[in-house]
């Protein structure tokens, strides 16, 4: 960085949302840089397939979605920093200033997309065995696990669909699901229904993951009758949900409750010059396609923002 550059706009993170908004920033000649604290992609970039992304009849991986959107948005002109995490803020100023491994970087706008990570279950096991048999990710740890038994903690769309996925390698799959019924798109309920390789403990919690130097069982208990029952397995992966990446944000912007920023559809925060794009917004549905349109309205906001800036100091 150049002492005493000030961008147009910096975006952090970049998953969908954040790639989106460089693209539309960039097309509209704002000088723009791009934090991501991995490289580029996102949790999409670890889906194994997407088929409900507009223009793809047939589906695509994850992993090319995404280097498709990076490959557009460096074309236009998109400066990316990789594996660079931003560990505090500070948006009260006319300049925002961000802090990336001891550096300051400023602009006169900014976009949060930094996107969600996955949650734990705080459970015996867990920390144990993570990435020694308990795994976040299938498409990333899938293959380990060639004709293992595992477990699948989760029944909404990221857990079936991953599961699906896990059948062209593992042995079975045990869902675990906390609520009495699946809570997954109905199409895919209806392909994991057919699958021979799935059972369901609907109404069940995890409540330890057992072995000594790897993972020999799972003890699940009934939320109806509380009774226990132990289920051999040797590997868990885990889908019940997420948190968003906002530590960085505390006493910055207004978050929820749950740490999600606090933007409208208009994606502003509640600090001027500071936006929202993605899964780290508070909103309904989190999806790729809610995900790149938050992208494109937060790009066209702050190009309206700088220019309002720049027009009142004229």
């Amino acid at each position: 960085m150049s002492e005493g550059q000030v961008y147009d706009l910096i975006i952090i993170g970049g998953g969908p949302a954040g790639l989106t908004a460089g693209i539309y920033a960039t097309r509209a000649k704002l000088d723009t840089l791009l934090f991501d604290r991995l490289n580029p992609g996102g949790l999409v970039a670890s889906t194994d397939w997407v088929e409900n992304y507009p223009g793809f009849p047939e589906g695509i991986t994850g992993a090319e979605l995404m280097k498709k959107m990076e490959e557009q948005a460096i074309k236009f002109g998109l400066k990316i920093m990789p594996f660079k995490e931003v560990h505090s803020a500070h948006f009260k100023g006319r300049i925002k200033i961000i802090r990336v491994d001891n550096e300051e970087y400023k602009a006169k706008a900014v976009i949060l997309a930094s996107g969600t990570e996955p949650k734990k279950l705080n459970i015996p096991g867990e920390e144990k065995f993570k990435g020694k048999g308990v795994s976040y990710c299938a498409t990333c740890d899938g293959p380990f696990f060639k004709d293992k038994d595992i477990v699948m903690i989760g029944g909404g769309s990221s857990g079936i669909q991953e599961g699906l996925y896990l059948t062209r390698f593992v042995k079975s799959i045990s869902v675990i699901e906390f609520m009495p019924h699946l809570n997954a798109e109905k199409i895919l309920q209806e392909r994991a229904k057919k699958q021979p390789k799935f059972k369901f403990f609907l109404n069940h919690m995890v409540t330890s993951i057992n072995g000594e130097n790897q993972i020999e069982s799972v003890t699940i208990k009934s939320r109806q009758t509380n009774q226990e029952k132990t289920i051999p397995a040797q590997g868990v992966f885990v889908y019940v949900g997420w948190n968003p990446k906002t530590e960085f944000l505390k006493g910055q912007v207004d978050l929820d409750r749950w740490g999600y920023v606090i933007a409208g559809g208009d994606t502003k925060t509640s600090v001027p010059g500071v936006f929202a794009a993605g899964d780290v917004r508070q909103k309904t549905l989190r999806q790729i396609t809610t995900a790149t349109a938050d992208g494109a309205v937060s790009a066209f906001m702050a190009e309206k923002y700088i220019e309002e800036q720049k027009s009142s100091t004229d």
